[in-house]
């Protein structure tokens, strides 16, 4: 399974090679707080036609730690991990922090996107203090808190439950500092200056970032397109992934 050195510190991802030209940029997933590559659908991992990084950020899933504690050490793994791969122009998609980590590239390098996909997230990512206090004083309640927020009602009870059990294997540690970073992250005074065309995306029951944080992403970005998934809530990608993958299938066939 690949894995890459970053600044002395292992890093794990999927790699799914479908594009055969070799001319097409490839796509990065980067995961939200507390997750891994496995919080992107297995559909969007491996699309055809198109070359795929799923990685596991520092601390997280298959990577050691330590983990970070802002969106710009996150966005400086991101850069010296496309520098490592030779990849000259991606695409990067980002759920949630993942979203942060995704702004924060390219307001600093630009000229290394060929597009970016926003999923659940925001300019700006309030944390709710209960939720970094209760990952302090009990994080067994505060993961079960967490799960059933991130879930629209009627969602499979097989993917909370495994959810569930992948917060509860995450370093508590690294959970706090990603959601720190999370809560002291706000670009809403700079995401104008992104070019980059970009995919907005979102569940309509999502509460953790309301579709309101899409709408005002989509509408401040100057080339943006917003698609909103009924029924579904912050996890879209994961309860939504048939259409979650055809609407960044078609965004980069359109944009790149």
């Amino acid at each position: 399974m690949p894995r890459i050195t970053i600044d002395n510190q292992s890093l794990f991802y999927r790699l799914s090679a479908n594009d055969l030209t070799g001319r097409r940029p490839p796509l990065l997933l980067i995961h939200g707080a507390g997750g891994t590559h496995m919080h992107w659908p297995a559909s969007l991992r491996r699309l055809p036609d198109w070359t795929v990084y799923a990685l596991d950020l520092p601390g997280h899933g298959k990577s050691p730690g330590p983990g970070r504690n802002s969106i710009a050490a996150y966005c400086d793994v991101i850069y010296a991990l496309v520098q490592g791969l030779g990849l000259d122009r991606v695409v990067l998609a980002g759920h949630s922090m993942g979203g942060a980590i995704v702004q924060e590239f390219a307001l600093h390098y630009p000229g290394r996107l060929a597009g970016l996909v926003l999923v659940g997230t925001g300019a700006r990512l309030r944390v709710a203090p209960a939720i970094l206090d209760g990952i302090r004083s009990n994080f067994p309640a505060a993961a079960r808190a967490i799960t059933d927020s991130v879930y629209a009602p009627g969602a499979p009870a097989q993917l909370k439950r495994l959810y569930l059990q992948r917060y509860l294997e995450t370093d508590p540690q690294v959970l706090y500092d990603d959601f720190y970073a999370c809560d002291q992250f706000d670009r809403r005074a700079d995401v104008a200056r992104i070019e980059t065309p970009a995919l907005v995306l979102c569940g309509e029951a999502d509460v953790m970032t309301p579709p309101k944080f899409s709408q005002s992403l989509a509408q401040t970005l100057p080339h943006a397109r917003l698609t909103i998934v009924p029924h579904a809530g912050h996890m879209v990608a994961l309860e939504a992934a048939e259409e979650t993958t055809a609407a960044v299938e078609a965004f980069l066939k359109r944009e790149t």
